[in-house]
């Protein structure tokens, strides 16, 4: 099996890459825009430029079996394009598709999107959680842009043969994280106290090295091809907890004030921090069930391991 992937220097990407070509000997082209796949000399790079309705991806699908398509524009707190919709849809929705029919076009035989938990929504009431089947309910610009892809990468599987999986994520944290969660090892590790301590939510996430073995799985598993597919840890945190968690694996105290979520729900507001707040105090919980099941899949490694592996790496490179 050659199988090529897009975004391969990026931070879900590039870890597949390793997975894929060391650990499975899978024969891998790495798609990049510009910065280098890593250190490996089984992997074929192929610079392709930006992701646009216009990239030629002719050479990068030589030979190629299975596209695993991480590569996208993400999603970021404070967007400053003019029109965000209009450039989400021209790279994630208008790139994809055209990936897809070269790709067609190439003879591959199955496509792996990795979309986003946002296509379901930005959040869960108490007791219940996100399926895989749910009416789509995206919320922003980068979530309506992958339910459009999404939608669109169907419709080419339909009319083509082509076999889609689309796996959904929720926050993926790993060794070279960054964002709000490499913020919150920061505040854990320097001893700053955070008002915290009185967070009663439920949230999924995923370890990286979860996300990438079941992206494996879903290049050749049989009852993968078109299906859609949530994924997380199969445990369920309050921020609270995974603060306390995230803490042990770096050897620290958390320093955690009982302040109600209410209250840190209105502060936020006021200082216009609400998306913030929402992912501190709401929940947004996924019933992996349908990949168990129907994958017969185990995510293979713990919340604590992978927080371990997530504060060491913090440890070398931060300090």
């Amino acid at each position: 099996m050659h199988v090529l992937v897009t975004g391969a220097s990026g931070f879900v990407g590039n870890r597949l890459v390793e997975v894929l070509s060391v650990r499975q000997g899978v024969q891998v082209t790495g798609a990049v825009r510009r910065q280098g796949v890593g250190g490996n000399d089984a992997v074929k790079q192929v610079n392709v430029g930006d992701l646009s309705p216009e990239t030629d991806w002719s050479e990068a699908l030589e030979e190629i079996d299975v596209v695993v398509h991480a590569a996208a524009r993400v999603h970021v707190m404070n967007d400053t394009a003019s029109d965000p919709l209009t450039v989400f849809r021209k790279v994630n929705v208008e790139g994809t598709l055209n990936l897809a029919r070269q790709a067609v076009a190439a003879g591959v035989r199955r496509f792996v999107f990795i979309s986003s938990i946002k296509v379901n929504g930005e959040g869960t009431f108490q007791g219940r959680a996100y399926t895989a089947d749910d009416v789509p309910a995206p919320a922003d610009p980068y979530g309506v842009s992958k339910m459009e892809a999404e939608a669109g990468l169907r419709e080419i599987a339909a009319s083509s043969g082509l076999e889609v999986v689309i796996i959904r994520p929720v926050l993926v944290y790993g060794p070279g994280v960054k964002a709000n969660f490499l913020n919150m090892m920061r505040w854990l590790d320097r001893g700053i106290p955070l008002p915290f301590g009185a967070i009663h939510n439920r949230r999924s996430l995923v370890a990286l090295d979860n996300l990438v073995d079941l992206i494996v799985v879903a290049t050749a598993h049989p009852s993968a091809a078109n299906q859609t597919f949530l994924v997380s840890d199969g445990e369920d945190l309050s921020t609270t907890q995974l603060l306390r968690r995230m803490a042990a694996a770096l050897d620290k105290r958390a320093l955690l004030l009982p302040i109600p979520s209410t209250l840190l729900s209105v502060g936020a507001s006021v200082l216009g921090k609400k998306a913030l707040s929402q992912r501190l105090c709401g929940s947004l919980k996924v019933d992996i069930e349908k990949t168990r099941s129907l994958l017969s899949w185990i995510p293979p490694v713990s919340v604590d391991q992978a927080l371990k592996l997530t504060a060491s790496h913090y440890m070398k490179r931060d300090n």
